[in-house]
């Protein structure tokens, strides 16, 4: 495999065998004013944005690496990148034109593939949070992008066939995320096993598994959604628990700048949104096997959110900006309570948080 990065980009689009350039307007001798930039798009790839600006044309080129880059060693297979291309054919189908990027170009030998590039000047809905920037209008439409993935492909049987594996899946998500932590966790440990097992076991309809604010890129447009790699047929709940520990990971982040309750808010209206939506197809007692209720589902929802965001600060991939002393601590004490209650609803866990900031607040005012 020909491993690729900014500096080497224009000389591999040079080569033999590069037939997509007339798709996107391009001769090779476009490429002698052509530039190339490594994006910051996770840990698990190189992605490298070309453009070529004479000629007008912009594209992304993503190569699969397989060894991640964290501080605990972590590896996946190569091959994830084809899973992340046959997510990306199955998304444009589900969801509105401009929501996902184009594919344009397979290299089977080098595992990589050139997709449509967004305009250049999108913001990373993460980079919004973490600067205090919050509007409902994103999560109301993320949150019709996930019904409409969840309802649009509930009992498919070419996707559950064609994205059944869930090797991916388990490599980037169960075994860093879930299995880690239980590991290193005896008072988690048999919530976090029963996780996985349901989580290997269900095939519902299909999963993103990487529902994440650094994957929503924020255009003129409307919201578009990146990074499939961890894709499969599985389990809805996963997307919701995992998309809403974002959020409220956010909310202990802005704790103490007073910015708590706005990132709660954006969680009720994507929950509200998000099961509004889903139920306008689907029976009140929601089900693919006719063995769930919604209220199941939810509470599956709550058990997915505890475990994402206890593995954030105590599995292989923690997020960096929990930086103060308290907030780690705060969080695991947090998450012990969702995966130990089997009863909460996904609003009655914003509230629980929000009531356990402002005890915590007050403690430090009467500390000063």
């Amino acid at each position: 495999m020909l491993e690729i990065d900014a500096s080497t980009t224009l000389d591999y689009l040079r080569g033999p065998g590069r037939d997509f350039l007339p798709q996107v307007g391009l001769t090779v001798n476009d490429l002698d004013s052509a530039t190339a930039t490594e994006l910051a798009w996770g840990v698990s790839n190189i992605v490298i944005r070309v453009d070529a600006l004479d000629a007008g044309v912009s594209f992304v080129l993503k190569q699969s690496r397989e060894k991640l880059r964290t501080q605990i060693d972590w590896f996946s297979q190569l091959e994830r990148i084809w899973r992340e291309v046959d997510m990306l054919h199955a998304l444009r189908r589900l969801l509105p034109d401009g929501a996902v990027p184009v594919v344009l170009f397979e290299d089977r030998d080098n595992y990589l593939f050139v997709m449509e590039a967004i305009e250049a000047d999108h913001r990373v809905w993460k980079a919004d949070l973490l600067a205090g920037n919050v509007g409902d209008d994103v999560a109301g439409n993320l949150a019709g992008c996930l019904a409409a993935i969840h309802r649009g492909s509930t009992g498919n049987a070419t996707l559950a066939e064609q994205l059944g594996d869930r090797t991916v899946f388990d490599e980037l998500r169960l075994d860093p995320f879930y299995r880690y932590v239980a590991e290193h966790d005896e008072h988690c440990r048999p919530a976090l096993e029963a996780i996985i097992e349901s989580s290997l076991t269900r095939s519902d309809c299909l999963v993103l598994a990487d529902f994440s604010p650094k994957n929503i890129l924020i255009t003129s447009r409307g919201p578009v959604l990146v990074d499939f790699e961890t894709g499969h047929f599985g389990d809805p709940a996963f997307d919701v628990g995992f998309f809403l520990s974002h959020l409220l990971l956010k909310a202990v982040y802005h704790a103490d700048a007073g910015l708590a309750e706005p990132l709660l808010d954006l969680a009720r209206t994507f929950e509200r949104r998000y099961f509004q939506l889903l139920l306008r197809r689907q029976a009140p007692d929601w089900s693919t096997d006719g063995s769930e209720t919604i209220s199941d589902y939810e509470r599956r929802c709550v058990r997915h959110l505890g475990a994402c965001m206890l593995a954030r600060v105590a599995g292989k991939s923690r997020v960096d900006y929990l930086r103060e002393d308290w907030q780690p601590e705060f969080v695991t004490r947090y998450c012990h309570g969702l995966l130990t209650d089997s009863g909460l609803t996904l609003q009655e866990t914003f509230e629980w948080l929000r009531t356990a900031l402002a005890k915590r607040s007050s403690r430090s005012d009467d500390r000063e």
